[in-house]
């Protein structure tokens, strides 16, 4: 059973998921698990595979959700994102980060979708 705060995450991500739709990205895998770390959302937006972590809070009294993703968390999906690419043999293709950064204090959530959030990150 999930709790309240994995049950805000989830909603987060059907939120995202549903805009990122509507931006034109076509969602390819949630929650992509490996030993190493998960990937929220991997979508194809044109020739482009984006690798997305999604970042929400109910308000902006700790910062927005975006500078959640710290350069740990940035080295994780960066690791898994090189796995998924290796093991779909798609090692040549143009890849990148983006975060989709969500406050939902009510029921009109503020969305932004940062792409190219970061760099490939490892080390």
């Amino acid at each position: 059973m999930l709790n309240s705060r994995q049950k805000f995450g989830e909603k987060s991500e059907s939120i995202a998921v549903n805009y990122l739709k509507k931006q034109g990205y076509k969602i390819i895998e949630q929650n992509y698990r490996t030993k190493l770390g998960e990937i929220d959302i991997i979508a194809k937006e044109k020739d482009i595979i984006a690798f997305i972590e999604v970042k929400s809070r109910k308000s902006k009294n700790f910062g927005n959700p975006k500078w959640a993703v710290t350069p740990k968390k940035q080295r994780t999906i960066s690791m898994v994102a090189l796995q998924y690419l290796k093991t779909t043999m798609q090692s040549n293709v143009k890849a990148r980060f983006d975060v989709v950064s969500i406050i939902s204090s009510n029921d009109n959530p503020s969305i932004e979708i940062i792409k190219n959030a970061f760099e490939l990150a490892y080390g």
